[in-house]
């Protein structure tokens, strides 16, 4: 079965309330169990509480500021970091509001060890009032806790609709690969690669599917971590580095600006076939954007609808991004402007 279709049924099983696909058969369980027991005596319990990240920022620009929510996990929160602006939530605000020229105002309601199952209780903290945008980073610890794959993105696309309902923009950060972690052993790493891309795909066909659009996060824990893991994850081996999380920063924030439809000084990039962007249906853009991180996914129509032989159309871009040295400087910056 191809990861377009096992995505496609995971995400089925989510809207009829089954159980999913099975990703491992019971007698790998035992060991599996055991892998996961070592991996997490490795890894440890983080020691650090997250450094807040709420607040105005970009206030030296004029104009009503734009609303902006973080959701998820450690890895919305920026576990492990040493100053605020190194967390993702700053790096994204401070981004938007060089990006929109409009101070940017950061409601972070992320937290350490998050599934998909608290994103509901998350919304539920959020300050009343207009939201413009959300962003969720999720999925991780739904593998990491064994969560089947239908029952995480049924929670996930119940938290976009709800956000969309009010009519915030939503742009989702699927779940990295966590087969480049090195604490854990093989075959836990070769299955975790393999769990945690087929949740990323199935996630973008809900999310999609309620309106919103994702970008696919591999290049937290992926190929350019497994290149360089001593620059890229902290101390725990685990979670992202500061540089880690201004990677996954660099590749959300051109995404969350299109949803937002504001751009820097020059008008968003057409379609680039050459990049391998276009039109597809929507299992398929979500197989193919789970195998290359950076990839954004968002609804499509084709001759006026929004709808093919094989389901939703979807449109896959790569849009260009931002260095993540750049990225971090920006934050560094909106830092030594702090609101009046």
């Amino acid at each position: 079965m191809s990861r377009a279709a096992r995505a496609r049924r995971i995400a089925v099983a989510a809207a009829y309330g089954g159980g999913g696909v099975g990703l491992l058969a019971a007698s790998a369980l035992g060991l599996v169990r055991a892998e996961v027991a070592l991996a997490r005596r490795t890894i440890g319990e983080p020691t650090k509480e997250p450094l807040s990240s709420d607040g105005l920022h970009g206030a030296e620009h004029p104009g009503e500021p734009i609303r902006f929510a973080l959701l998820g996990d450690s890895s919305s929160v920026g576990l492990g970091v040493d100053a605020a602006h190194q967390t993702p939530g700053v790096m994204l605000a401070a981004g938007l509001a060089e990006c929109a020229g409009r101070p940017v105002h950061l409601s972070c309601v992320g937290e350490v060890g998050g599934q998909s199952r608290d994103l509901d209780a998350q919304i539920d903290r959020l300050p009343p009032g207009h939201l413009d945008l959300a962003v969720i980073m999720i999925g991780a610890n739904d593998v990491t806790h064994r969560v089947r794959p239908s029952a995480a993105v049924r929670r996930l696309d119940q938290a976009v609709r709800r956000l969309r309902a009010t009519g915030a923009e939503v742009v989702v950060g699927t779940c990295p690969d966590l087969g480049t972690v090195e604490p854990l052993p093989q075959p836990l790493r070769y299955i975790a690669r393999r769990w945690s891309r087929q949740l990323a795909a199935a996630q973008t066909i809900v999310v999609v599917e309620a309106g919103g659009r994702t970008v696919s996060l591999g290049d937290i824990l992926g190929p350019e971590f497994a290149a360089s893991p001593s620059e890229m994850f902290g101390p725990d081996r685990f979670h992202p580095s500061a540089t880690g999380y201004a990677s996954a920063a660099a590749a959300l924030l051109p995404s969350a600006c299109a949803a937002l439809d504001v751009w820097f000084d020059t008008p968003e990039e057409p379609i680039d076939r050459a990049r391998g962007e276009g039109v597809r249906p929507v299992a398929v853009a979500a197989a193919q954007a789970a195998e290359r991180p950076g990839t954004e996914v968002a609804a499509a129509e084709v001759a006026g609808t929004d709808r093919g032989p094989r389901g939703r159309w979807a449109l896959l871009r790569r849009r260009p991004r931002q260095s993540a040295s750049a990225v971090q400087e920006t934050a560094a910056q909106d830092a030594e402007h702090p609101p009046a």
